[in-house]
């Protein structure tokens, strides 16, 4: 009879699969040793303290670090030398004897005794590797580098920490309260997913997450009770001035959880790619001059999207309050009865700030920051604020490329010296951000230099001297010399 061979699929290389396997071994009320007498066994009781284990610390005598450790964690020690009499019943040990000799003899013997054991800092010697943990209890995400690179193993941990909301845990406890009623009212399983799916990233997480308990408890409540759909809510963020890492953590969060991106023409699109792989994105594509949709439109639109029940983040570059009409996009939600949060962001004058060193409040030299734009809603060129640039103000000019030679023009009609420095950032926090410096009088420069066609934010103000434009372009072009051949 002739056998028939299972088609295998080929295995990945070898270099591309894992010597471990992740798992999360049970520790509640179990004893779990500590071998050891100083700072290695201190810094394994520190992070077993995050669990519900009952730790145990044996060592003839311990450090003053180890000592505080144990009472701080509230352990058991045990002020003997190691024997292997004392690993019986205990789910796990740690030797931290910092001896090599010393440390295998703990390891010789948990392994006699069949119980898992980890030698710090000598992965030769472990059966587990302790992992990076991010604690949000219950939930727990714990990284490993296999003892390989355990920075890069910290520093993956830091970016988990910012990504995760301190309340998680609460909000898979909540999510624990509901399993069984939601379990018996739904008992279609992708109906019930439906509801998982809504009840982690919709008005119940957004509520808990702000803090706001009782209210995410009755949003759960009413979307399992189905009295009514899930509302729509709108989220105004600010998408900073376009480097990603710039991005607030909950803006970060929100996109993952929208299920419509509604975003301007000047938000990079590796922003916009930060949002859910799933979610709708429409460009509403404003920029100054060529505004695709008028912002009336754009009322309705979100209005429209929140009443079908839709999670919205309208991605605004920089901050939505700052120059960006949110006021009339929260009037129109306000008058349409959907909820919203405004999600400040980096505003471009910060940015511009930060890359030039460039203090915009300075003791002694300016006291107070004025953000401006180079015309009002009527167009009208420098309206009201030349007032404030002479007594001392650090200005900084939005949208003013067009009018500079006006602002320049007007700032020294009302009495602001010609030599005041001034600063122009181009595309600031971008990759191909540019600087230039000048002073007043040649702030002219800038409508006639097509070249310079990004975003841009003009500094204006004594403060301005102070920054380190030491490299930055100048902003009157240089005439080119010509050479005479003799």
């Amino acid at each position: 009879m002739a056998t028939r061979r299972a088609t295998q699929k080929p295995r990945p290389e070898k270099h591309n699969r894992l010597d471990v396997f992740p798992a999360f071994m049970k520790v509640a009320g179990r004893r779990v040793l500590v071998v050891g007498h100083g700072g290695e066994a201190a810094a394994k009781l520190r992070l077993l303290s995050e669990t519900n284990a009952h730790i145990v610390v044996i060592a003839k005598n311990i450090e003053k670090e180890l000592a505080e450790a144990v009472a701080s964690a509230g352990a058991e020690y045990v002020a003997q030398d190691f024997r292997p009499g004392l690993l019986t019943g205990a789910a796990m040990v740690f030797s931290a004897r910092e001896d090599l000799a010393l440390d295998k003899a703990v390891v010789d013997a948990a392994r006699i005794m069949g119980v898992p054991v980890n030698a710090v800092d000598k992965p030769e010697l472990c059966d587990f590797y302790t992992g990076a943990l991010v604690n949000r209890a219950p939930i727990a995400v714990a990284i490993t580098s296999t003892g390989v690179g355990p920075v890069l193993a910290r520093h993956i941990r830091a970016r988990i920490e910012a990504m995760l909301p301190r309340a998680t845990g609460e909000l898979a406890r909540l999510a624990e309260s509901f399993r069984e009623a939601a379990a018996a009212m739904i008992p279609d399983g992708a109906a019930r997913r439906r509801f998982w799916a809504r009840f982690f990233s919709g008005s119940v997480a957004s509520n808990l997450y702000a803090g706001k308990s009782d209210i995410a408890r009755n949003e759960a409540q009413r979307l399992l009770n189905g009295i009514a759909d899930e509302p729509g809510f709108v989220w105004l963020v600010g998408a900073g001035p376009g480097a990603e890492d710039l991005l607030t953590l909950r803006a970060q969060r929100l996109l993952q959880e929208a299920d419509v991106i509604v975003h301007d023409a000047l938000v990079p699109a590796g922003v916009v790619a930060m949002g859910r792989r799933d979610a709708e994105r429409i460009s509403v594509g404003k920029r100054k001059g060529a505004h695709s949709v008028p912002q009336n439109e754009i009322n309705d639109l979100l209005v429209k999207l929140g009443k079908d029940g839709h999670k919205v983040v309208r991605l605004k570059a920089g901050d939505p309050m700052i120059f960006g009409r949110a006021a009339e996009e929260m009037e129109a939600l306000r008058a349409g009865g959907i909820g919203f949060e405004v999600v400040p962001g980096v505003t471009a004058a910060f940015a511009a700030a930060a890359s030039a060193q460039l203090p915009l409040t300075l003791r002694g030299v300016a006291s107070s920051l004025v953000f401006a734009t180079g015309h009002n809603a009527r167009s009208e060129t420098l309206p009201d604020w030349a007032g404030l640039a002479l007594k001392g103000s650090t200005i900084a000019v939005y949208m003013g490329r067009s009018v500079a030679a006006s602002v320049a023009e007007k700032l020294m009609a009302a009495g602001m010296g010609p030599q005041t420095p001034v600063a122009i950032v181009e595309n600031a926090a971008h990759a191909n951000e540019r600087q230039f410096a000048g002073q007043l009088a040649d702030l002219a420069a800038l409508s006639v230099r097509d070249e310079i066609d990004g975003a841009v934010l003009i500094v204006i103000g004594e403060a301005v001297g102070h920054a380190a434009l030491e490299h930055a372009e100048p902003l009157l072009p240089q005439p080119v010399r010509q050479v005479v051949a003799a």
